[in-house]
């Protein structure tokens, strides 16, 4: 008898083992296959045992990778509902006109990629045909997220549906005039077709992981049931190296989302050459989302090797597929036969036999042509299986050819991600290959024609008719006829009018307890979706956990910790929180789903995603790009902002330029509040805006970025008038004489203009000033330097037309003849922003440079922007314009130690 343990490692010697015979029975079992019949074939009954367990539902580790096959055999795929003819000639009519649309732009050297749709075109026209719901039925339709490059097939089909002109195709990339196509999908540029920005690659797996998720929310919370919807993503072999791109695949898998299908396109190529030259990337994507708990889904070949298999007895042909790396897989299409019986059935005496059965055209035919991607029935057949699939979700890996019907010279071909056109000879071939009735006549000027077969045509015909059956036309986005959501009762707002009297309260908590209020708002306080990464504690928003409760859609299968305290930790599954853990590129794609529910939904719902205000726009600032192509609305807010509050964490911490990054978004509002009335009247304004009763001519899609602090401070009361200035950008809090200090009469003035926490340190200035130097200084909160920028830039783009307007900076400080000094708690850069559009001597200080772990004090004095240092920066100023001696920098320089 065998003994186990000398056939086993020792680390199973922990496992107990009842029967220790069975168990050497069995191995010596396996010692008997692979010694008579060789360890491929004790491997191939391993994996069968393997599945078979899986199968039954035994408790065991799940087989991360299987035979380089397809998983659907021929004889298990499901006849089309449809007429396979029929839906042959509309892809052939969308492949040309997506390559002549993009061949007749190139002219102009706009570009555009031929390659990829062309791989891609049955991966997508299977699914028009026969899936992806609209949005003309019952619920929201399908949320489809095409993959960039693909784009000049969807703007084909969308010509041949009748929602395209041929003048829309000769204005691809050409956008200027207000009518042309944007190159990728673009909801900014064409917002009633495209519905999801994909091109920054990586970012839409991960955002249709995150919109699959946030539907199953609205579904949960009974907000809307959009249980029938199902997101598509389509991907690229080589578009899943970005990190964003598998980040949250244990999250889909873990929340049982099987309203979600993944589509990878493997043409086995990325940008410039081989996704996986020396490997095989369909076998390392199927581990990676086995091994995350996705169901996986192979559609490699096409029905030409249904032959090879059938004469492969020995497992040799399987065995030869899953060890040619993927570079000779590519190699293969571009080679003869006699090249193709040398290289791949040359290796195995079985395999050489084999291929003597085998005509050379039937080799090119199997290796040139024949993919599971490129077969409408192979296709068909994944997809059914997806959506049957119940409990996790699918991902469908389909081999394919890059650059498959544009010829010879494209197909495989390394470089033909950067070609950009074809040919008229090449046309001519594609033309006789697809059977388009195109005449040679119709090469007019040497230019290729579009093709359509009419708009009464059998083919459009049975296109619309499709199309009806699943919900109208797709991709679309549809802007709703949404009412304006009612604005919530002053008093959420006015509580924050009378300050703080004596009390310290930080703008963070400022923000919190306004959001308290409203989300108890019985007609928008539901429609609230309060998003963190795992830092709800720090922002003082723990008291929301037992009241909103913290989505799952498991609800709580526990008790907690905590569970006779208070503020307890309570999930539910129609919780309000979105507590997403330590991922704010989550977190984001969370806040993306919500911001834009209200079109993907006609739902409008109003997401507050607050975090660590260094881990927003630096980390992140991609998806927030996206966000504003997504037209989303919504609240992002930086926490434990600036440079010099976050005592101790360092310079990995301390924000000193989110700002600058967000400034550069066009569709994001950035304010940096120094008080918690400004606070609260941003946020209102914001509400009106985005949701509510939108001045007109005011851009309803934007996203509000405030940036609060952590450091408590006494909130003062809210001064008369000031509303405007608040939302604009700058307002005077106080002059020298109502701030009660005491300066001679025609004393030298300045202007203190400070932001966020800086406000308290120019207060503290104002009274150094005045007690110590007898100069009177005014001071003014700059609510957002980046909008006054935004004014002035549009006042000066109003003067270029021949319109005069002022910009608000100018009207704001108009009569004021003192030099003006600005500070912020953030590089300079930030206040200069204005600096050009301001009459007066303009000076600033700011925090520049790395950050560093000290005390705020400490902090403050080493970047210069304490009071001291505005003082003596003051002095300094006024000293060039003769107001003050000169005398007197050198002398506060000393007082203060600087």
């Amino acid at each position: 008898m065998i003994d186990p343990v000398a056939k086993f490692p020792s680390e199973l010697d922990q496992l107990p083992d009842r029967d220790t015979e069975e168990t050497a029975e069995w191995a010596a079992s396996l010692d008997a296959v692979a010694k008579a019949a060789g360890p491929h074939r004790a491997a191939y009954l391993m994996r069968r045992t393997l599945q078979h367990a899986e199968g039954a539902g035994l408790a065991l580790p799940k087989l991360l990778e299987t035979d380089y096959v397809n998983t659907i055999p021929s004889s298990s795929e499901p006849a089309i509902d449809g007429d396979e003819e029929m839906e042959r000639r509309i892809t052939a009519w969308n492949r040309w006109n997506a390559a002549a649309m993009v061949t007749r732009g190139s002219k102009y050297g706009v570009g555009g990629h031929i390659a990829t749709f062309a791989s891609a075109a049955w991966l997508y026209e299977t699914g028009f045909n026969h899936f992806f719901r609209g949005k003309e039925g019952d619920g929201s339709g399908d949320q489809l997220y095409i993959q960039g490059h693909a784009s000049p097939g969807i703007y084909a089909r969308a010509f041949l549906d009748g929602r395209l002109t041929e003048a829309h195709l000769d204005k691809f990339r050409q956008e200027s005039g207000g009518d042309g196509l944007p190159s990728y999908p673009h909801p900014r540029r064409l917002p009633w077709l495209w519905e999801f920005p994909t091109v920054s690659m990586g970012l839409g797996p991960l955002s249709a992981i995150y919109q699959a998720r946030f539907n199953r929310y609205l579904t949960n919370r009974n907000i809307k049931d959009v249980s029938n919807s199902h997101v598509w993503a389509f991907l690229g072999d080589g578009e899943m190296d970005e990190p964003e791109s598998t980040a949250a695949l244990a999250l889909a898998a873990r929340e049982g989302l099987d309203n979600l299908t993944f589509v990878i396109n493997c043409n086995l190529q990325r940008l410039d050459g081989p996704v996986r030259a020396n490997f095989k990337i369909v076998q390392e994507l199927e581990a990676q989302f086995r091994g995350a708990g996705w169901n996986v889904v192979k559609s490699l070949w096409g029905g030409a090797w249904d032959e090879l298999f059938q004469l492969d007895t020995t497992g040799a042909l399987v065995r030869r597929l899953r060890e040619v790396p993927d570079a000779q897989v590519q190699t293969y299409q571009t080679r003869d036969a006699a090249y193709i019986r040398e290289d791949f059935f040359g290796k195995d005496p079985a395999l050489v036999e084999m291929a003597k059965l085998l005509s050379d055209d039937k080799i090119l035919e199997c290796f040139h042509l024949s993919r599971g991607g490129h077969e409408p029935r192979k296709v068909y057949a994944a997809y059914k299986a997806a959506l049957s699939h119940k409990g996790a979700p699918t991902v469908i890996l389909a081999q394919t050819v890059k650059g498959f019907t544009l010829g010879e010279g494209f197909a495989s071909k390394n470089a033909n991600h950067q070609m950009k056109k074809l040919t008229n000879d090449e046309f001519k071939n594609m033309r006789d290959l697809l059977e388009l009735p195109i005449s040679d006549a119709q090469f007019v000027d040497g230019q290729v024609p579009y093709g359509h077969p009419g708009a009464d045509s059998p083919e459009v015909r049975y296109l619309q008719e499709r199309r009806a059956a699943l919900g109208g036309p797709a991709p679309a986005r549809r802007s709703h006829a949404i009412a304006p959501l009612p604005a919530p009762a002053d008093k959420s707002f006015a509580a924050f009018d009378k300050g703080s009297g004596s009390q310290s309260m930080a703008t963070t908590m400022a923000f919190v307890r306004l959001m308290k209020d409203l989300i108890r708002d019985k007609t928008t306080g539901k429609r609230w979706v309060p998003i963190v990464p795992d830092e709800a504690r720090t922002f003082g928003m723990e008291s929301l956990f037992p009241s909103l409760g913290i989505y799952s859609p498991k609800g709580q299968t526990y008790e907690p910790v905590d569970r006779d305290q208070l503020m307890y930790y309570r999930e539910a599954k129609d919780g309000q929180i979105l507590n997403e853990g330590i991922t704010e590129a989550g977190s984001m794609a969370d806040f993306i789903a919500a911001s834009s529910a209200y079109a993907t939904h006609g739902e409008p719902m109003i997401p507050f995603y607050i975090f660590y205000s260094m881990f927003g726009w630096q980390r992140t600032a991609d998806q927030m790009w996206q966000l504003g192509d997504q037209l989303g609305r919504g609240f992002l807010v930086g926490a434990t902002a600036g440079r010099t509050t976050l005592t101790g964490e360092g310079l990995q911490h301390a924000d000193g330029h989110s700002p600058v990054i967000a400034a550069t978004n066009p569709a994001a509002l950035s304010y940096d509040p120094a008080f918690a009335y400004e606070v609260a009247a941003i946020v209102k304004d914001g509400l009106r805006r985005m949701y509510g009763e939108a001045a007109p001519g005011e851009d309803r899609d934007v996203f509000y970025y405030l940036t609060v602090y952590n450091e408590p401070m006494p909130q003062p009361a809210k001064p008369s008038g000031i509303d405007e200035g608040i939302v604009k950008g700058l307002y005077r809090f106080n002059t020298a004489e109502s701030a009660g200090v005491t300066v001679p009469v025609n004393a030298s003035r300045i202007q203190l203009l400070g932001s966020g926490t800086a406000i308290h340190w120019t207060l503290e200035a104002q009274r150094l000033l005045a007690e110590e130097w007898g100069v009177a200084a005014d001071v003014w909160s700059a609510t957002s330097w980046t909008e006054l920028r935004r004014d002035a830039l549009e006042a000066d783009a109003a003067l270029l037309r021949g319109e005069e307007r002022t910009p608000f900076i100018r009207k704001a400080l108009e009569g004021v003849e003192s030099p003006v000094l600005a500070v912020s708690d953030y590089m300079r850069q930030v206040p200069d922003q204005i600096a050009q559009w301001v009459e007066q001597d303009y000076s600033s200080l700011g925090a520049d440079g790395f950050g560093l772990s000290d005390t705020r004090e400490a902090a403050r004095r080493h970047f210069g922007v304490d009071a001291q240092s505005i003082v003596v920066a003051a002095l300094a100023q006024l000293a060039k314009r003769g107001e003050v001696p000169v005398t007197s920098v050198k002398e506060a320089r000393e007082r203060y130690g600087l």
